[in-house]
Parts: C-alpha cells; sequence; structure tokens
C-alpha cells in the first residue's frame, strides 16, 4: 500500500497544471498554440475553453503538462475563478500592450488569485504566477509601459516578462519554461514542508500531554 502511494505522490509531482488567463484578444491562444505548436495563429476562435496536454523533459524529470486556455467571451467567462485557483499549480496571465483595459482585466486577476481571503482555496505554497505583455510588436501604440507591468509583477509576487507571439517563437517558449520551473520549484518547497510541519505537531502535542502528566 505504502509503495502505492508513494508512486501515486510521484506521478503527482510529475503532473503540471497550468491555466492562462487574461482579457478578450490578448493573445492567450496564440501563445499557447505557438508553445505547443511553434506556429503563430493570428485569428483564433475563442468562445470556448480548451485543455492542451503536453509532454516534456525538465530538470531530469518527464513531465505530463496540462494548459488550460479559457474562454474570452464575457458571458461564458467567469471571473470568480474559483474553478481555475482549485485546478491550476500555476497561471499565466496576458495582457495586451496596446490595449490599457487588458491591463486593468489582468491586474484583477492577479489581485483575486493573490487574495488572502481565498480560504476555500488556502496553499501551502503562494501559486506561481507569470504576468506577460504580449503584442510587443505593436510596441508603436503601445498604452500600457515595461515599468507598468514590472510593478504589477514585483508587487504581487510575480515573474513578468513582455514578448510576442506573433514574432518571438523562443521567447514564448523560454516564457512557459520559466512558469513551469517555477511550478516545480513550488512543488519541492511543498514536499519539505509536509513532513516538518507532522514532525512539529507531534512534538507539540508531546510537550502538552507530557507536561500534562508530569502535573497529575
Amino acid at each position: 500500500k505504502s509503495g502505492r502511494t508513494k508512486k501515486e505522490q510521484k506521478s503527482k509531482m510529475n503532473d503540471v497544471k497550468l491555466a492562462v488567463l487574461g482579457g478578450e484578444g490578448t493573445g492567450k491562444s496564440a501563445l499557447t498554440v505557438r508553445f505547443l505548436t511553434k506556429r503563430f495563429i493570428g485569428e483564433y476562435a475563442s468562445n470556448f475553453e480548451s485543455i492542451y496536454k503536453k509532454h516534456l523533459y525538465l530538470e531530469g524529470k518527464q513531465l505530463n503538462l496540462e494548459i488550460y486556455d479559457s474562454c474570452s467571451q464575457p458571458q461564458k467567462a467567469k471571473f470568480s475563478l474559483t474553478s481555475e485557483l482549485h485546478w491550476a499549480d500555476g497561471f499565466v496571465i496576458v495582457y495586451d500592450i496596446s490595449d490599457r483595459s487588458s491591463f486593468a482585466f489582468a491586474k484583477a486577476l492577479i489581485y483575486r488569485i493573490r487574495e488572502p481571503q481565498t480560504s476555500h482555496c488556502k496553499r501551502a505554497v503562494e501559486s506561481a504566477v507569470l504576468l506577460v505583455g504580449n503584442k510587443q510588436d505593436l510596441c508603436h501604440v503601445r498604452e500600457v509601459g515595461w515599468e507598468e507591468g514590472q510593478k504589477l509583477a514585483l508587487d504581487n509576487r510575480c515573474q513578468f516578462c513582455e514578448l510576442s507571439a506573433a514574432e518571438q517563437s523562443l521567447e514564448v517558449e523560454v516564457m512557459f519554461i520559466r512558469i513551469i520551473k517555477g511550478i516545480l520549484t513550488n512543488f519541492k518547497l511543498k514536499e519539505k514542508r509536509r513532513p516538518s510541519g507532522s514532525k512539529s505537531m507531534a512534538k507539540l502535542i508531546n510537550n502538552v500531554f507530557g507536561k500534562r502528566r508530569k502535573s497529575v
């Protein structure tokens, strides 16, 4: 039995679930498809949610990656994020540097993920989040400065990058690898914290009951 649970834990450690979120037209699907296929798709019908699967080898591990590409249609997209917060190990939050409203939406998403009162989804380790300013090829009509994106990321303990899904295949790949590595780091932190937590709890119980026995 114990061998089986260890196996299950190991396979769970190799499962990486990533949610790509952001406003309509920010290029979430374009980034995801670019990473998975190296191809760029400009026009993408995003009126339904998709989960893509990919096997990759990283840091000496065979990973089973699942990428959730959220629906951009306002009537279908649920801003509560409850199911995403439960499901995902990490988040890629995308905005369009030429659209200030998409940056405001990205900010709201980050605040929701970092909300301290999400008691329904308490985590031992804070989720890995990467903020992406997409459409860098449109910097001539830029509405959001690089410094603004960097500040939002720093203030909310997120990674940050600016790129163009249309023009930068390698940068898109590097960006996804960065967030996946962040998730793997979190997995290691969780594993370290679990045994130490149980040991300290055992020590606490021993101290409490040990003292009581002495006083009787």
